[in-house]
């Protein structure tokens, strides 16, 4: 059987500014596995149901954006003739630094994007992070990580954060939590540093920050945090991410929900003016 077109696919038609990544061995991993799937033919959905994984994960392995564990391949060696391939092509798996796999092709479609929206109820945004601010995020990271390793977590979160000042004509929206802003993390003066620079981001014409209230009697976030984006010519995208995982959203019904949901939380947050007085009131405290 051949696949219907997948949604995740064509939200590759956005990654103009792909650069080679001869190093990429999990996207390398990822095609063996496809070839091998297509060429046994089995859709992507019923490869998943014998491999008893969902169709999006299947997809995030074969695209190169989720590290497949020992019981991925596996299963899957088994469904696709036990050729030892996988296994093989297993043991030279390594992690890209710097950005998540699952990450990765969602900071891709984040240059090209005409409007983004984020809401976040863990941490502060990673693209209005100060650096002493990312640094005590990935310090708290469990297994810990390397210094190498914090170093290039931090140096991609920086870079990602030009597209801020080098797309002036990309409307940038975000709702965050109260708590987040109130928890401390890092101490004092990485608390103070952060709401001094998210008061400075709030001042910039292309973007707009909103607190949603600790006290709330009404909130459309209760599922998690939202990454939503739209093209120049009007596709809608989302990004949901979890522990250890993460998923591009690119169904348009899909999407289409997570973007109302968006809309509500913008509604129900604090106006932007009003959420600039909540965070002054917030740093004074400290």
């Amino acid at each position: 059987m051949t696949d219907m077109t997948d949604p995740l696919d064509e939200a590759r038609e956005w990654e103009w500014e792909r650069e080679p990544d001869s190093s990429d061995s999990m996207r390398t991993f990822g095609a063996v596995v496809q070839a091998l799937r297509e060429h046994a033919g089995l859709s992507r959905v019923e490869f998943g149901s014998v491999v008893r994984f969902s169709h999006h994960t299947v997809a995030s392995v074969e695209l190169g954006r989720r590290m497949p564990d020992k019981d991925f391949v596996e299963r899957a060696e088994g469904v696709l003739g036990n050729t030892n391939a996988l296994r093989k092509a297993a043991r030279h798996l390594t992690r890209r630094p710097g950005l998540a796999a699952w990450f990765r092709e969602w900071a891709r479609l984040e240059k090209v994007a005409a409007t983004l929206g984020t809401y976040e109820c863990r941490l502060v945004p990673g693209l209005l992070q100060t650096e002493a601010y990312a640094r005590a995020a990935f310090a708290n990271r469990i297994p810990p990580l390397s210094d190498d390793q914090m170093e290039a977590q931090v140096v991609a979160r920086m870079e990602r954060q030009r597209l801020l000042k080098e797309r002036p004509n990309t409307e940038f929206s975000f709702i965050i939590e109260e708590h987040i802003l109130r928890r401390g993390l890092g101490g004092v003066e990485v608390t103070i540093g952060q709401l001094d620079h998210i008061l400075a981001v709030a001042t910039w014409r292309n973007t707009s920050i909103q607190i949603m209230p600790t006290f709330s009697c009404r909130h459309a976030g209760l599922d998690g945090p939202l990454s939503l984006l739209e093209t120049a010519d009007g596709r809608r995208l989302a990004y949901s991410e979890g522990q250890k995982n993460g998923r591009l959203i690119a169904e348009p019904k899909e999407a289409s929900v997570l973007h109302q949901r968006y809309a509500t939380l913008r509604s129900q947050a604090l106006s932007p003016l009003d959420s600039v007085g909540l965070l002054e009131r917030i740093r004074g405290a400290l």
